[in-house]
């Protein structure tokens, strides 16, 4: 039986490449895909695949959410997290909203199959990247972040709005608050304030 596979990411190059690596495969029926949260839940409305795999960091409404959300309405949809992070809080986060895995988007062809399979008999899949970062030490562990995300805090510390540090960096509000809700993330962090705390106590600020 072939597995009805979706995909939720708002990179349409992401989701080209996973559908050209998968669209040959007998054992895959390609149900199609939704570039944010709002699309794949009107999607669900009327489509039933079996395995989603679903973005971490989108627009609006993020994976994390959107995993909890479709568990809730669809508990039998298997979810595999689909991150460029193999962070330990993304990791556990997505797991605790109820994916059935978390995969990396440089995986394998193969690795992708396995992880697919796994979620489809309801099993778990931790890519080996992402089974490693639920084993460090989250107190030794200092948040890797990308040189817009580390733009993005200096402004945010500085007491700057989402609009005034996109006019300042050049890039959408949307895509300030997508590198907001990354950060609060990766810190862990309930509000701007707790983040600015522990950015300044791991260096960043």
């Amino acid at each position: 039986m072939k597995t009805r596979l979706f995909i939720v990411d708002d990179h349409y190059l992401v989701i080209e490449g996973i559908r050209s690596l998968l669209q040959q495969e007998k054992s895959i029926e390609w149900m199609g895909h939704a570039t944010n949260g709002e699309s794949c839940l009107a999607f669900l409305e009327k489509n039933e695949p079996e395995v989603i795999l679903m973005d971490i960091s989108m627009p609006g409404i993020s994976g994390i959410e959107l995993c909890k959300v479709v568990k809730s309405r669809y508990p039998g949809v298997r979810i595999l997290g689909l991150s460029t992070f193999n962070q330990r809080s993304f990791v556990e986060k997505m797991i605790e909203s109820g994916a059935n895995g978390y995969v990396l988007k440089n995986a394998s062809k193969e690795e992708l199959l396995k992880a697919i399979e796994a979620a489809k008999t309801f099993k778990s899949y931790l890519s080996f990247e992402a089974s490693q970062a639920l084993k460090r030490n989250s107190e030794k562990e200092a948040p890797v972040l990308t040189r817009r995300e580390k733009e993005v805090l200096e402004q945010i510390a500085e007491g700057l709005t989402n609009q005034e540090i996109a006019d300042k960096l050049f890039i959408s509000a949307t895509t300030v608050d997508t590198h907001r809700k990354n950060l609060m993330v990766k810190f862990e962090a309930k509000n701007v304030a707790a983040l600015i705390h522990l950015a300044g106590k791991s260096g960043y600020l």
